[in-house]
C-alpha cells in the first residue's frame, strides 16, 4: 500500500486549505489509494448542532477524514472514522461526554471531508492533518524535534564520526535514533576514546600538517599526517561499525586479546592503549542504563496521567542497547483517558520518523491493530504494537512508566509554582488579569556596532524557547550607542508584525480555559529606566496599543546591584520591590535571561562580521570565482593589491568580472 503521506504533503503552504486545493492534490496520487474529495459543508443554521445534522444526510457510509471549522474557518478538530455517516451522525445526536465536545459541536460554522479506501489510510490522514492544523481540540504532540543520529561516513579514505540531523543525503552509516544531542555527544566522546575516529570535517582533515590536539589527548588516531596508515585505520572503523551494530561484546572480547597478547610481548605501551580503550567502552555501556537482552530493536513507550496532565515517555533501544529517553507533554483535555491520549500520540509521533520493529507499551490500545497496521504501512515492513505482560520487556515498560510518573511530578510542581509566581507579579502589578504571555526585550551592543535586540517569552510552563525572536538593528538613522533609538526600533518592527498577522486576536474576547498560548503579551518588560520606557510608549501610542499593553520598565538598582531595581510603569512613582520578594526573583530571572539571549545573538552576529569576507560584497563573486582569486593570491588583501592585469591571469576570471573586482577595490581608479 502506498504511503499516503508521500502523496499529501502537509508541508505545502497552498495544501488543503480547500476543496479545490484537495482535488488538485489528489489528482496526481498514486491510483492504488481511492479518494473521493467531498463538497465543502456549508449548511445554513443558528448553531454547529444544526449545520451537522444537515450535513450528515450527505456523507456515505465509508471510512474517512472529517475536519471541523469555526466562523473564522480554524480547523477546531480533525478526526477519522470508519463510517463517516455514523461518526458525524453522533455530533448531531446531541448527547455529548464531556463539555470540550459539546464546545466543539456548537462553535461548528462548516466541515470538511476527504472519503478514504481504508480506516488505515483515514489514521495516517488524520495524523498528517493533526500536525499540519494543530487544532485545539486535538491531541497535540509538543516538541516534535527531529532526532540525532551518528553518522560514521562511507565517502572518505579515513571515514569521520559525526553527529547528524536531517536527511540521510551523505554516503555512510547512520546509528540511532539518539533520544537527545546530549546522548548523541556522550556517545561520540567515548567512542572517540574507545576508537581514536576522527571527527573533523573533510576540509580540515585535507589541510593538516600535524597532528592535532585531540591526537595529544589520545582521542584521535591522526590519519590526516600519516600518523596511522588507512589500512590500520579501516580496521579501528571496522571495529566502531560492529561497536555501533550490536556486536560490542566481540569487539570488546577482540581488544581484549589484543591487549593481552601485547602485555605477553611485553610491549606494555600498546597494551595500555588497549586497556584505555577498553575502559572507554564500558564506560558507554555504564551511561547507559538498561541494556536488555532479549530486545534488539525497539521503542518502548509508557503514559501517566495527574492532575489533569499526561506524560510519556518513550525509551529508544537499537542494537541492544538504551541510546536515550524523552519526556513529552501531549496537551490533551483532562476528559481523555490514558488510551485514547496515547494512541494519538503515537500516530503523531511516527508520521515522520522512521518506526522501528516493536513498540512496547504501557496500556492496552482498542486500536492497536489498526495502529499496527497503519504503522506496517508507513515502514513497509511488519511492527509489532504490544503490552507486554511478563519478563524483561514488562519490566521495561515498568521502568518507562516510572520515569513518566516522575518527569510528571517534576512538571506539576514547576508549574505550580510558575503560576504561582504568575498570580504574584498580577497583584505586585495591579494587572486586570494573570498574564498567560509575558515578553521581555533588550538589547545588545559593543559602541553600537553589531547592535540586536533580543525578546523572549515565558507563560505558564516557563519560558516559551521557539517563540524567541532577535531584531538586528538596521535603521541608518539611529545613532551608534543609542538604547533608546534601538528600543523604539525594536518595540515598532514587533508590534507593527502583530498588528498585521493576529489583529483579530485583540477583537476576541480572552478564553480562561483555551490553552492554546497567544500570540499577544498581556505584559512587556523592558530592561531599562524612564529613557526606554518614554520610547516604548511613544510607538505603542503611535500603533493605538498604550491602552492593550501593558509595559513595565525594570532599571538595574544602585550600582547595578541585584535586588535594588527600581520599576516604571505608567501612571505610579517609581518603586522598588523588597529584597526577599518572589516576585522580584522571578523578574530577575527572565531579565538575565533575556540579556542572556540578545548577548547571544550579538556575539554570533559579530563572529560572523570578523570573519567576512571583502569579496562577499563584490555582486557576481560567488563561491567559485572567489574560491579560485583566493587560490591564486592567498588572501583577499592580496587581491584587493592586484592589478588589473594579475586579475585577468586568474582562471575562470572574465574581463568584466576582473573590472568588477578592481573597481571594487580601487573606487577612485
Amino acid at each position: 500500500m502506498t504511503d499516503i503521506t508521500d502523496d499529501l504533503d502537509i508541508n505545502d503552504a497552498d495544501g488543503l486549505d480547500s476543496p479545490e486545493d484537495q482535488v488538485g492534490e489528489i489528482s496526481s496520487a498514486s491510483s492504488q489509494i481511492s479518494w473521493e474529495i467531498l463538497d465543502q459543508g456549508e449548511a445554513s443554521g443558528d448553531n454547529g448542532m444544526e449545520i451537522i445534522q444537515a450535513l450528515v444526510r450527505q456523507l456515505p457510509n465509508s471510512p474517512g477524514v472529517y475536519r471541523m471549522m469555526n466562523a473564522a474557518g480554524d480547523v477546531m478538530y480533525v478526526g477519522k472514522a470508519r463510517s463517516l455517516k455514523k461518526r458525524v451522525g453522533q455530533y448531531a445526536q446531541g448527547r455529548f461526554h464531556t463539555n470540550r465536545i459539546g464546545r466543539m459541536v456548537t462553535d461548528t460554522r462548516s466541515m470538511e471531508f476527504v472519503v478514504t479506501r481504508t480506516e488505515t489510510e483515514a489514521l495516517l490522514l488524520e495524523a498528517n492533518l493533526i500536525k499540519r492544523f494543530r487544532p485545539r481540540f486535538n491531541v497535540l504532540l509538543r516538541d516534535d524535534k527531529s532526532f540525532p543520529y551518528i553518522l560514521l561516513t562511507g565517502d572518505h579514505p579515513a571515514p569521520g564520526l559525526f553527529k547528524h540531523r536531517g536527511a540521510r543525503s551523505r554516503k555512510g552509516d547512520y546509528f540511532g535514533p539518539f533520544a537527545s544531542a546530549g546522548a548523541v555527544n556522550h556517545t561520540i566522546n567515548a567512542l572517540e576514546r574507545a576508537f581514536l575516529l576522527r571527527s573533523c570535517t573533510d576540509s580540515v582533515f585535507s589541510t593538516r600538517t600535524r597532528p592535532c590536539l585531540l591526537h595529544q589527548i589520545k582521542r584521535c588516531s591522526a590519519p590526516c599526517t600519516g600518523e596511522i596508515s588507512l589500512e590500520d585505520y579501516a580496521k579501528l572503523v571496522s571495529e566502531a561499525k560492529g561497536f555501533l551494530s550490536g556486536r560490542s561484546q566481540k569487539v570488546k572480547e577482540d581488544i581484549s586479546r589484543a591487549m593481552q597478547a601485547a602485555s605477553a610481548n611485553l610491549d606494555f605501551e600498546r597494551a595500555a592503549i588497549y586497556r584505555d580503550r577498553l575502559s572507554a567502552l564500558s564506560h558507554v555501556q555504564s551511561h547507559q542504563g538498561i541494556n536488555p537482552q532479549s530486545v534488539d530493536e525497539a521503542d518502548v513507550i509508557a503514559i501517566h496521567q495527574e492532575g489533569g496532565q499526561s506524560c510519556v515517555q518513550v525509551f529508544f533501544f537499537r542494537t541492544g542497547q538504551n541510546w536515550g529517553n524523552r519526556a513529552y507533554f501531549p496537551k490533551a483535555d483532562p476528559a481523555l483517558t490514558a488510551e485514547e491520549v496515547l494512541t494519538s500520540f503515537l500516530a503523531q509521533f511516527y508520521d515522520d520518523k522512521p518506526c522501528p520493529r516493536q513498540i512496547f507499551l504501557s496500556h492496552e490500545l482498542e486500536d492497536a491493530a489498526l495502529l499496527t497496521e497503519a504503522l506496517s504501512t508507513r515502514a513497509n515492513r511488519r511492527v509489532v504494537v504490544s503490552s507486554p505482560k511478563r519478563g524483561e520487556k514488562k519490566e521495561l515498560v515498568e521502568h518507562a512508566t516510572r520515569n513518566a510518573r516522575e518527569a510528571l511530578g517534576r512538571r506539576l510542581a514547576e508549574t505550580s509554582s510558575q503560576q504561582r509566581l504568575l498570580e504574584g507579579l498580577a497583584a505586585t502589578f495591579g494587572l486586570e488579569r494573570v498574564p498567560r504571555r509575558i515578553e521581555v526585550y533588550d538589547n545588545s551592543h559593543i559602541m553600537g556596532t553589531n547592535a540586536v535586540g533580543g525578546m523572549i517569552v515565558a507563560g505558564p510552563e516557563g519560558f516559551v524557547k521557539n517563540q524567541y525572536r532577535k531584531f538586528n538593528i538596521r535603521s541608518e538613522d539611529i545613532t551608534p550607542g543609542d538604547d533608546f533609538g534601538m528600543m523604539r526600533e525594536v518595540i515598532q518592527r514587533r508590534f507593527s508584525r502583530l498588528l498585521k498577522d493576529h489583529a483579530e486576536e485583540l477583537e476576541k474576547p480572552v478564553e480562561e480555559d483555551n490553552d492554546t498560548f497567544p500570540a499577544w503579551p498581556d505584559l512587556i518588560l523592558i530592561d531599562g529606566g524612564q529613557g526606554q520606557m518614554s520610547s516604548v510608549k511613544q510607538i505603542l501610542s503611535e500603533l493605538h496599543l498604550d491602552r492593550t499593553v501593558t509595559a513595565i520598565g525594570v532599571a538595574k538598582g544602585v550600582d547595578r546591584e541585584a535586588g535594588r531595581e527600581r520599576f516604571f510603569m505608567e501612571g505610579k512613582p517609581p518603586f522598588t520591590l523588597p529584597v526577599r520578594d518572589p516576585v522580584l526573583y522571578f523578574i530577575q530571572r527572565m531579565r538575565d535571561e533575556a540579556h542572556r539571549f540578545a548577548i547571544g545573538s550579538h556575539r554570533a552576529r559579530r563572529k560572523k562580521e570578523m570573519v567576512r569576507n571583502p569579496l562577499d560584497e563584490i555582486a557576481g563573486i560567488g563561491p567559485s570565482r572567489k574560491r579560485a582569486l583566493l587560490h591564486h593570491f592567498g588572501t583577499a588583501k592580496a587581491v584587493g593589491r592586484a592589478n588589473f592585469k594579475d586579475l585577468l591571469a586568474v582562471e575562470g576570471i572574465s574581463e568584466s568580472v576582473a573590472r568588477q573586482v578592481y573597481n571594487h577595490f580601487h573606487p577612485d581608479g
